[in-house]
């Protein structure tokens, strides 16, 4: 009985490959990351089996390609990058992996509101661009306490809630927004309290997005909401780069309407040294590397190649969506 055909558009752990080697005939993409649309195109045309990643789109056009295909498991907490609705009007299952990212990302975000607060790459810059000439007074070079400040924690999930316990050993206040409160016991278990959209992001000394990109949360992030946020407030950004309107903050970081920004997730990536983010010192940039530890890296191509493995017989993968 031949192998039924399964196509990477990047290669996976050793561990993975030689997995999916012993069910499958495989192929994995080797050229430019991403693959390209039209490569992409013909390859999923016969296989039963996609293992993609967030920056592979997949859309209806690319879906009504495939001939045989049963399953997409894209390496990613992400999904906004494949048409869910239309895989499922297709019977294409969909997997993803959450769940295991979380520590990993929440570690990310703390660490990014650590730096931009208390200026860590920045003090990096300054030293390696030689200028660190004088040892500092007073009023030099000072940053931000997390303690006692306003925590807002833009979407409490499973990263949300992660993040909320680190902050409350630094001792910050902690607010959150969600479509809908989550339990009071809950809350009362995190110490943390439901406001609205407006309250989170005026009250807030800092912000931490945890949400999706949805047609909802689309540039959400605004020189309108900039204008409503302390002047002393910092944006913590690990979910998804088009969430914010990164001209709109641009424009707020240089007029110092808000104090600072930890990113590493962008509208369009990677972004190159020419981008006016790069520009500003009150930021600081990560390339994507929220998921990146070897632990969690190496467990979501397990869980990518466990749901690879149930929707191409037809089950229902043990993390999916739609079908």
């Amino acid at each position: 009985m031949d192998k039924k055909r399964v196509f990477l558009t990047r290669t996976l752990h050793d561990f993975a490959l030689k997995e999916l080697k012993k069910k499958y005939r495989i192929e994995v993409h080797s050229g430019k990351i991403p693959i390209p649309r039209k490569k992409l195109a013909s390859k999923i045309k016969e296989v039963e089996g996609l293992i993609c990643f967030p920056y592979d789109v997949i859309d209806k056009a690319l879906i009504d390609k495939a001939n045989n295909l049963k399953v997409i498991s894209t390496y990613s907490v992400g999904f906004d990058h494949i048409d869910v609705e239309h895989a499922k009007t297709r019977k294409i299952r969909v997997g993803y992996t959450p769940e295991v990212l979380t520590d990993a990302t929440a570690d990310l975000a703390f660490s990014l509101m650590l730096d931009i607060m208390r200026r860590v790459s920045e003090g990096d810059r300054i030293i390696r661009n030689g200028d660190w000439r004088q040892i500092y007074g007073a009023y030099d070079y000072v940053g931000t306490d997390l303690q006692k400040k306003t925590l807002g924690i833009f979407g409490l999930g499973r990263i949300g809630t992660a993040i909320a316990k680190r902050a409350k050993a630094f001792d910050m206040k902690l607010i959150y927004h969600n479509r809908k409160p989550v339990s009071k016991s809950k809350e009362r278990e995190l110490g943390i309290k439901f406001v609205s959209f407006n309250q989170l992001i005026s009250q807030s000394d800092v912000i931490s997005i945890h949400v999706p990109h949805t047609k909802q949360t689309d540039l959400l992030f605004d020189k309108k909401v900039f204008s409503k946020m302390k002047k002393t407030s910092f944006l913590i950004n690990t979910a998804r780069g088009k969430i914010v309107n990164e001209m709109d903050l641009v424009s707020a970081l240089k007029k110092k309407e808000i104090a600072g920004a930890g990113l590493d997730v962008f509208a369009s990536e990677p972004i190159g040294k020419r981008h006016p983010l790069t520009k500003i010192q009150n930021v600081t940039l990560g390339p994507h590397i929220g998921s990146s530890t070897m632990e969690t890296r190496a467990k979501m191509a397990e869980i990518t190649v466990n749901n690879l493995h149930l929707g191409i017989r037809g089950k229902k993968p043990k993390f999916s969506v739609g079908y």
